[in-house]
């Protein structure tokens, strides 16, 4: 893996931690303890399924956690809008949050599509 998932990497420890510490400003009676387990769940391990797909000892297993990973993003970007449309708590990091995993859904699902389109090719050449 080169600078790119290099870089991905430390963002999406940075968003999981970020979300982390956000999360801890959450209302201790529901929704808030269901919100900050599930979202604290989601958001890190978009992070540590990200590191185990640069980890992949093959592009079947790479491609299979990326797939989690883009589940996982869009799971956190759900969870922070939730919060948003609940009216649960408005800050700007709630709002940055969002903005970051709205990105971030965008790159790991363009990564899991092109990581089935090249396995789809490896395939299509064996047979």
């Amino acid at each position: 893996m080169g600078d790119l998932a290099e870089a991905l990497k430390k963002r999406t420890m940075k968003f999981a931690l970020d979300t982390c510490g956000f999360i801890r400003q959450l209302e201790r009676e529901e929704p808030g303890p269901t919100v900050r387990r599930q979202l604290a769940r989601s958001s890190t391990s978009v992070a540590f399924n990200y590191r185990a797909a640069c980890r992949g000892r093959s592009h079947d297993e790479y491609t299979s956690k990326m797939g989690v990973v883009a589940e996982e993003a869009d799971e956190s970007f759900g969870w922070l809008e939730f919060i948003d449309v609940a009216g649960m708590l408005h800050s700007k990091e709630l709002y940055r949050l969002i903005d970051e995993s709205r990105e971030l859904v965008a790159i790991m699902s363009a990564s899991y599509g092109t990581a089935r389109e090249n396995q789809r090719r490896r395939k299509k050449r064996k047979d």
